[in-house]
């Protein structure tokens, strides 16, 4: 028999956490993850609306999607001490496939307005997620202990999500908007 989705514990503004403890919704372990949440939903419609394969981006995208499920579970977890399927060897891919990405990009003249394609507004969407969700990991980090490797993992992906944007402008010939401090 298939069980109920709704259980109508977290009715009160409480959710429970893996080992049952409860806290309320918005606790910073909660918001830790639920921006994780938020970002691997944002990822899905990156996914689902990027055309270009070019250095298997969805390949590492849905691998990226179960690293932030691993995360989300660590996360999750208050007494966790490592994050199962996260390693350096994994911030390691992140940082190649930005120096890969990179490389067929024109140096920079300034700050880049996020925007140009639509590709390259849904990836700085997915940037300025990523460094939300690094902010409330770091919030997280004030009351608890967090695994460098989440910190680390999350400020690359950020850095990635930036280049891959200018790199979809550069690819599809949207021109790259640089901030204007007199406009």
């Amino acid at each position: 028999m298939k069980s109920r989705l709704y259980t109508l514990t977290g009715d009160q503004g409480t959710t429970s956490l893996i080992g049952g403890t409860r806290v309320p919704k918005d606790d910073p372990r909660v918001e830790a993850y639920g921006t994780i949440d938020e970002l691997n939903a944002h990822i899905g419609l990156l996914i689902h609306n990027t055309k270009l394969d070019t250095q298997n981006v969805h390949d590492f995208l849905h691998k990226v999607q179960n690293k932030l499920f691993n995360i989300g579970a660590y996360l999750a977890n208050p007494n966790a001490t490592e994050v199962a399927g996260l390693n350096e060897a994994d911030i390691k891919a992140v940082e190649q496939l930005i120096d890969n990405l990179d490389a067929e990009l024109p140096p920079m003249q300034g700050f880049i307005l996020p925007g140009g394609s639509r590709l390259s507004a849904l990836t700085d969407i997915c940037r300025v997620i990523t460094r939300r969700a690094e902010r409330r990991v770091i919030t997280l980090s004030h009351s608890a202990t967090v695994h460098p490797n989440v910190l680390q993992y999350l400020n690359r992906l950020s850095d990635f999500f930036f280049v891959f944007a200018r790199f979809n402008n550069i690819l599809t010939h949207h021109q790259e908007i640089y901030w204007d401090k007199n406009a």
